[in-house]
Parts: C-alpha cells; sequence; structure tokens
C-alpha cells in the first residue's frame, strides 16, 4: 500500500491526476480533500460535510472556506469557524494534514487490532462450534447400542426382584445383650468403644461365637452415647483379611489406597490425557471417623501389617508418584491435596481372628486392647437355638436344642442347622405358620449334611483299668483325649519294648520315658520287661508336655492293673522326679472337660492363678507330683 505522505507528496508537487488549480494552496487543499475521500469513501464523505455543515463551505471558491470545510472533517468539530487569511493558509493546511496523518495512522492500527479481535473470535466461535456438535451427535447417538440398552433393562429388572429377608438376618442378635455367652468379652469391648478416647480393639476367640455381630453392635451403641466421638454417620467398614494382599506396584490395593498412574495404570481419561496421576484412597479413608473391622486379621499379608500400622499412626495415608507436578496449573486441587496432604484415615481399628495371640504382628498387638471371647457351652447353644425359633416364630419339640448342642459350639453353625430344618418343614407343609420342628427333621438334616458330633470323648461313672482322660487345646477350643494303654509281659526279661502312635509327635514320646522313669521309682518296677502299646484314641496330634501326666497314669494303671476314674481329666507336664510342672491355656481346657461331662480335673498347682475364679459344674484339684494325682484319680475300692 502507497504511503500516505508519498500521496500528499505527490499533490503537492502538482502530480496530473491531482491537481485541481496551479496554485500551491489549491493544490494542497485539492489533495488533502481527494485523501479524506480515499480514506473516508465518497458516500461517507459527504455524510461528514453534511454533518459539520460544510458541504457549502467545501464548495466554495474561496479558499478559507474550503480549508475551513476541510478542518471540521479532519478534527470531527463542526463548531470550528475559523477564518484564515492568505498569508496564514499554507501554515493551517499542514496542522491539517499533520492530524491527517495522525488519524490515518491511529486508523490503521485500529483496522489491525479489529482484524485481530475477529481472528480470535472466528478462532473461538469456529471451536464453540465444534463442541455443540459434538454434544449434539452425543446427545443424538451418545455410547449407547441395541445391546447395551438390552443390557440396562435387564439389570433394572433384576433389580425389581427382591426376596424377603434372609433367615440369617431375622435369628442375628440386634442388641448385645441378646448375644449369648459372651457377658465379659462384651463389657471389655463396650469399655474400650464407649469412651472419649476409643482404642483399637483385637477379638480373640472360635468362629461363629458373635465376634462380627459384637463389634457392629458395639459402634451402634457408642453411637447413642455423648461421651464418644462417634457421630451419627460413623461408618462400619468390614473386610475380610485373608483377601487383603500387598501389592509391591502399588496398582491396586483396598485397604491403603492406590495410584494410577496415567500411562500404566489407568487413571481416568480426563486426567490421564494432561498425564496426571489420580490416587484412589482405600478403606482406611472410608472408614474415617468409625471403625474399620478386618476379620482375620491375622492372616493379613505381613507387609501390609506394617504398612497398617504406619496409618494407625499417622492418621493419614500417604500417596507419591513420580508423575505428579505441583507447578501443573492442570491439577486439581483435590489431587494436588491427596498428594501434599495425604488422605484422612482416623479410625478405630477392630480385628477378629481365631489364631493364637503369638500368631499376631507384636507391634499391631501392643496397639491394641486384647478382648477374649468364650467358647459357647451347650447351655449356650440350647439358648441360641431357642431365642432363634422364637424369631423364626417356630415351635422347636422337646430336645432339638440339646441335639443341636452336641453337634456344634458355634452360634452361627446352630442357627444354620435350625433354619435348615425350618426350611424343611416348611416344604413339607407348604407354610410357614403353626410350624413344629421334631429330633426326626434335625436327624434327616444332620444326615444329609453328614454331620458328626462335636464332642466325642466322654466322661463315664465307670471306672477303667489302663484309660486316662486327657486335656488339649487348639484354636481357642479344649477337648478332652482318650489316652489308653495296654502292657504284656516280654516274652524275654530287660528285652520289652514301647509303642507309640507315630502322629502323637516326638514331644508326646518323651513323655513315655518320663513316665517310665518316675513309674519306676514309684513301683519299683521297669518298662523294658514289658511290651507296652499306647494309644491317643482318634491318632491326633498332642506334641507337647501337658499330656505327660496322662500318659503316667495311664501306664500306672495298666501296670498295676488299679482302675482309673473316667469323671476326672488332668493335664500337666511330669518330669523325671515325678513333679507335675504347669502348662498352657488352662481355661480353654476347663472348657473342654465340661464339654465332655468330666466332673474333675487336675491341674498343676503353678497354675493356680489361671483358674477362671467361677467355674461351674466342675471340682478343680490342683497337684504337685504324679504321686498325688493317682490319688485323686484312682478309684476307691
Amino acid at each position: 500500500m502507497e504511503n500516505w505522505r508519498e500521496r500528499i507528496k505527490k499533490f503537492k508537487s502538482g502530480d496530473k491526476k491531482t491537481k485541481r488549480s496551479t496554485s500551491p494552496v489549491d493544490r494542497k487543499i485539492s489533495a488533502i480533500y481527494e485523501i479524506l475521500k480515499n480514506l473516508y469513501g465518497a458516500d461517507h464523505i459527504v455524510a461528514l460535510l453534511k454533518k459539520h455543515n460544510a458541504v457549502e463551505l467545501i464548495n466554495s471558491k474561496e479558499k478559507a472556506d474550503r480549508i475551513l470545510a476541510i478542518e471540521r472533517v479532519v478534527y470531527d468539530n463542526g463548531g470550528l469557524d475559523t477564518k484564515y487569511t492568505s498569508d496564514q493558509f499554507l501554515p493551517a493546511l499542514d496542522k491539517i494534514e499533520e492530524a491527517l496523518v495522525e488519524a490515518i495512522a491511529m486508523r490503521k492500527v485500529e483496522e489491525d487490532i479489529d482484524r485481530r479481535v475477529q481472528q480470535k473470535i472466528m478462532e473461538k466461535q469456529q471451536k464453540y462450534i465444534k463442541d455443540i456438535k459434538k454434544k449434539v451427535l452425543e446427545e443424538k447417538d451418545g455410547p449407547e447400542t441395541p445391546y447395551t440398552l438390552s443390557r440396562l433393562d435387564e439389570l433394572k429388572e433384576l433389580d425389581k426382584r427382591k426376596l424377603a429377608r434372609s433367615a440369617t438376618q431375622i435369628v442375628r442378635p440386634k442388641k448385645l445383650e441378646e448375644i449369648v455367652g459372651q457377658e465379659q468379652a462384651i463389657s471389655a469391648l463396650m469399655a474400650r468403644m464407649a469412651s472419649p478416647y476409643p482404642q483399637h480393639i483385637i477379638l480373640y476367640g472360635p468362629p461363629g461365637i458373635g465376634k462380627t455381630t459384637a463389634a457392629r453392635i458395639a459402634l451402634e451403641s457408642a453411637k447413642a452415647l455423648d461421651i464418644t466421638p462417634f457421630d451419627q454417620e460413623a461408618p462400619f467398614i468390614e473386610v475380610d483379611g485373608t483377601t487383603l494382599r500387598w501389592d509391591p506396584r502399588g496398582i491396586t490395593n483396598p485397604l491403603l489406597g492406590s495410584v494410577h498412574d496415567p500411562i500404566y495404570q489407568g487413571a481416568q481419561r480426563s486426567l490421564a490425557d494432561g498425564g496426571i496421576p489420580e490416587p484412589k484412597p482405600g478403606l482406611v479413608t472410608e472408614a474415617s471417623g468409625g471403625v474399620l473391622f478386618i476379620d482375620e486379621i491375622g492372616s493379613m499379608d505381613p507387609i501390609l501389617q506394617n504398612k497398617l500400622l504406619k496409618v494407625l499412626e499417622d492418621k493419614r495415608v500417604k500417596f507419591e508418584s513420580s508423575y505428579f507436578d505441583v507447578e501443573n496449573p492442570k491439577v486439581p486441587e483435590y489431587i494436588k491435596k491427596l498428594f501434599k496432604e495425604g488422605a484422612p484415615a482416623d479410625f478405630v481399628l477392630i480385628g477378629a481372628t481365631t489364631s493364637s495371640p503369638e500368631d499376631i504382628n507384636p507391634a499391631l498387638r501392643s496397639r491394641a486392647a486384647e478382648v477374649y471371647f468364650n467358647p459357647l457351652e451347650p447351655s449356650h447353644i440350647k439358648k441360641i437355638v431357642n431365642d432363634a425359633a422364637k424369631r423364626l416364630d417356630v415351635t422347636l419339640e422337646a430336645g432339638v436344642d440339646e441335639l443341636i448342642s452336641e453337634y456344634t459350639i458355634e452360634g452361627r453353625r446352630a442357627v444354620n442347622l435350625l433354619i435348615d430344618a425350618f426350611s424343611l418343614v416348611a416344604y413339607q407343609a407348604g407354610r410357614v405358620i403353626d410350624l413344629i420342628v421334631t429330633k426326626d427333621h434335625l436327624q434327616k438334616i444332620l444326615q444329609s449334611a453328614r454331620t458328626r458330633r462335636y464332642v466325642r470323648v466322654k466322661s463315664s461313672d465307670e471306672p477303667k483299668v489302663g484309660r486316662a482322660l486327657g486335656l488339649g487345646v487348639s484354636s481357642f477350643l479344649g477337648s478332652a483325649i482318650e489316652i489308653e494303654c495296654a502292657v504284656f509281659k516280654a516274652k524275654e526279661s530287660g528285652k520289652g519294648s514301647v509303642r507309640f502312635n507315630e502322629t502323637a509327635g516326638s514331644m508326646a514320646k518323651d513323655s513315655v520315658f518320663n513316665a517310665a522313669t518316675v513309674l519306676r521309682k514309684l513301683t519299683n518296677v521297669s518298662l523294658s520287661d514289658y511290651d507296652v502299646h499306647i494309644n491317643i484314641v482318634g491318632g491326633g496330634n498332642i506334641d507337647g508336655p501337658s499330656a505327660g501326666v496322662a500318659v503316667a497314669l495311664a501306664i500306672y494303671s495298666a501296670l498295676t492293673d488299679k482302675p482309673l476314674r473316667q469323671d476326672v481329666a488332668v493335664t500337666g507336664e511330669i518330669s523325671l522326679h515325678g513333679s507335675v510342672k504347669p502348662v498352657g491355656g488352662v481355661p480353654e481346657k476347663l472348657y473342654g472337660a465340661r464339654q465332655a461331662g468330666v466332673r474333675k480335673v487336675l491341674i498343676p498347682s503353678d497354675n493356680k492363678l489361671e483358674v477362671p475364679q467361677t467355674v461351674e459344674n466342675i471340682e478343680v484339684v490342683l497337684v504337685n507330683s504324679l504321686e498325688h494325682a493317682i490319688d485323686e484319680i484312682v478309684a476307691k475300692g
């Protein structure tokens, strides 16, 4: 484009195309007017002249009038009324020329800015139109297909099909006092929960006795108390420890949470497209403000247990990712907060286990209160069965509750047997009201499930030679063990043999030799002159020293032909000098004795403090020597 100053110079120099007169003033007036017409256009310049009352002035023969007309247009001021003299024409035109050049320059800048603005507007408009079109297409077509829509209809139809409440839900306890046989454990549990400072807790005990139910109801009870920090929205998050495994890659960790990196681990698309990692909090965060219940906590991965300990200390979960850039403006604030501060994890941990305390992480045990749930006795099972029958609105024939108690010590199993019998009766009767469950119905259920009696060793009022009742413990459950012995004179003196169950364990075998030494002192009889056969009925592994006294008594009875009382059970390790040494699991062994119907239990004197203060229906006798035990167990008369 030709420069405006060059065009003005051409007019000044008398270019033929722009020259209107021979005088310099006329030529300059004509040049400036021509530029104005080119700048605004012929129609627009006429409008400007009319606007400023300058039409007559521009057509006047007087130079002063034409200069005034041009001045009004250039300065956009119709009020100007200066009458220049001839000697002022050229200076005035020079000033108008400078103002015109400035106006032209300003107009060019404005045009350039307008052009760029219009360009940006067009770009934004095109993007907006594209987004609208995409949205319209998505609304029109979307991700759905006839197949996906049919699957959605199937799911909606399935949601409409609802069964009645399960029987287990109906018979499940709703209050703490409805949990049978655990009064002491419930009291200890609530003491830790119903406090301004609730503690982490580990619940020990056999399966099916109400640990999970007690924990769930304990939280609900604690919510109702003003002194506890639990509000009405406090969650109870339950998970099975056997399903929790430590993932060293950090991709999946439902307990603690994980980070999905944008490239390899599938962060959501809106984040992955921007290279942003996505932290996903786990169950510890979901349980914040409430209870995290981990069943079989002893079965958790050891590494995961250690990670959980760190969370218990910090009450937060930290997330890490090499993809996280705190300076990235595209990172959402919640993700920045999770990476900077971590996710909240302020909860009370309640772990339940059927394992022994020795099998639990010591660091975890040191951070938690320990509560022991007792195994259920026949009286407890009968009460659970009768309570469940009331909730099911079914009548039990006399003896049904006792029969169930002979086949299980688990409250859950007892209820399930009753529900099975109830279902059988309802099926046969074709109704759910006025039903009576009989022992015959229950026997059919027991036979179809191939259920065996739980207590296989029972006490007896008839003394026997060479048979003693020992006591053992396995996973919080004590039981009576039948130990029998038979002796025969060896064919050749001094060349007798001793035979013992191979599966009983090496330590149990050592008890035989300890007993032989002690009995030789007591009776002056050497077992080397006899063939001795000792049998653990059932072939179980009783590896441990606690069967030593029972083995010695069985051998003594067989050697001396003196019968032993079969309503007395015994536990204790025997030393070479005949002393009875302390053993573990005394409360559990007393439970096993009660299950077997034993009337008296002999335990080592050193275990005195481990005997419960109240032991119902059983006499506990403390013994310190094998001779003392013999006096208590050998039948008189």
